[in-house]
């Protein structure tokens, strides 16, 4: 069982930045692709960012070159960049850990653009 807890998330004005973290309870956390999601009112969970235990990295369109997700194995710990914010990246941002047919997800953390 891998425990995620996310946090940095907050409210932020239009243009703005933030950085979201999630640390993991695992011992083998260099093994799992980690990804961030994010669920806004009335929508489905869509991906937003994920990078694998090689250090490969995709984007949903709607945040690349805004957005960058980043890990550190010795802290378990990923991470995600957010840059020149817009409203419509309001949402919850959950943090998902997988490997093989294994998944496990945070709690997720509240991130609000708005002026």
């Amino acid at each position: 069982q891998v425990q995620l807890v996310e946090s940095g998330g907050g409210l932020v004005q239009p243009g703005g930045s933030l950085r979201l973290s999630c640390a993991a309870s695992s011992n083998i956390f260099s093994i799992y692709t980690m990804g961030w999601y994010r669920q806004a009112p009335g929508k489905q969970r869509e991906l937003v960012a994920r990078i694998t235990n090689g250090g490969t990295t995709n984007y949903a369109g709607s945040v690349k070159g805004r957005f960058t997700i980043s890990r550190d194995n010795a802290k378990k710990t990923v991470y995600l960049q957010m840059n020149r914010l817009k409203p419509d990246d309001t949402a919850v941002y959950y943090c998902k850990a997988d490997h093989a047919s294994l998944e496990y997800w945070g709690q997720g953390t509240q991130v609000t653009v708005s002026s």
